[in-house]
């Protein structure tokens, strides 16, 4: 049969194409809350029934024997599954707030979050973000080890004084307090300049570890005013927040004086970068270190957004942040707007 090249017809076959992912892709979210559910059910029956004949430990072993022999080539229902099913129902049942969200993400990506986060509000955020980023389990995994729950509430910026509100907590959740470059082959003593060589050649690490949504401009972008040449380290764009992201690198403590050079950066990128339709461009400066109250006297009277991170280059475990982090009230208004992210 000859082919037809009309472009009407080219672009009928593209909608049901279209149509044929997203019914494949509405299938599997089916399938998947499905499964959840009767892993839910089953959790259920066993913790029930263990409480009501007072059946001991053993009993989830003998279950998983009777299901697989009478029911040859079964799988998802090993007596480590089944623990994993009795754990999910415990962890989960006294948490409504929780349980709309469990048909979200896959099995294998719950047991990660309900085994490595004990906080309802921590586990929150790690389902709608695995959700949101289609993280895989060893993203998760990774993003869980190295405390980016911790790392988004804790970031030091200027948001919540230059922002709208619903700007703020989104800006609020696209930048870090503290980034791992652990996929990057760099010695302990560095240049600015390999630092940011190392990042160019891993750009895909670096663009995960940056949290989603950003996209790649440039390195060294250059700025012409009055005939003098400046070099924006990295500049990145950011599609939900409609900003351009300019990022300076540091390889050592933050100085208040480095502010200024990024209010520069910005004027320049408002007035002769930034497109019609989009937001004020946004700074991110990640330096090797930084002192939290210099930072915060350092944004006190800042006239652009800016945000002021941290960064290692090795997969240790990052300082323990659970004494600074804000009120429960304050998180839980703060991840409401993950959603919006979508």
């Amino acid at each position: 049969m000859k082919s037809i090249q009309d472009e009407n017809y080219q672009q009928f076959v593209i909608t049901i194409k279209d149509k044929i992912r997203s019914s494949q892709y509405e299938a599997l979210k089916a399938v998947n809350k499905r499964l959840i559910l009767l892993y839910w059910e089953i959790g259920k029956m066993i913790v029930e029934k263990q409480e009501e004949f007072g059946w001991g430990k053993s009993v989830v072993e003998q279950i998983s024997l009777d299901i697989q022999k009478s029911i040859p080539g079964v799988r998802g229902f090993s007596t480590q599954n089944l623990w994993y099913m009795r754990q999910f129902y415990n962890e989960y049942v006294d948490v409504p707030n929780l349980q709309p969200m469990v048909g979200e993400i896959s099995w294998s990506k719950h047991i990660i979050i309900f085994s490595k986060c004990k906080n309802e509000l921590e586990r929150t955020f790690y389902i709608k973000s695995t959700k949101k980023f289609g993280w895989t389990k060893r993203v998760l995994s990774h993003q869980i080890e190295n405390k980016t729950y911790e790392k988004y509430l804790l970031n030091q910026t200027n948001f919540d004084s230059l922002l709208s509100k619903d700007f703020q907590h989104q800006a609020n959740l696209a930048i870090k307090d503290e980034y791992t470059f652990d996929f990057l082959e760099l010695a302990d003593k560095h240049s600015e300049y390999e630092l940011e060589q190392a990042l160019i050649k891993n750009i895909r690490g670096f663009l995960i570890e940056m949290g989603g949504d950003f996209a790649f401009i440039g390195n060294q972008y250059r700025l012409i005013l009055e005939d003098k040449e400046y070099f924006i380290d990295l500049l990145l764009y950011h599609r939900k927040l409609q900003s351009l992201v300019a990022i300076e690198l540091k390889i050592g403590e933050f100085e208040p004086e480095f502010k200024g050079k990024m209010e520069f950066y910005l004027t320049c990128l408002n007035e002769r970068v930034k497109l019609p339709h989009e937001n004020e461009a946004i700074g991110i400066i990640i330096c090797k270190t930084k002192n939290r109250v210099v930072v915060e006297y350092a944004l006190k009277n800042t006239q652009h957004p800016i945000g002021i991170a941290t960064y290692t280059i090795s997969p240790t475990l990052p300082k323990n942040y659970e004494g600074l982090l804000p009120s429960e009230a304050e998180i839980k208004e703060r991840l409401k707007y993950l959603d919006d992210l979508k």
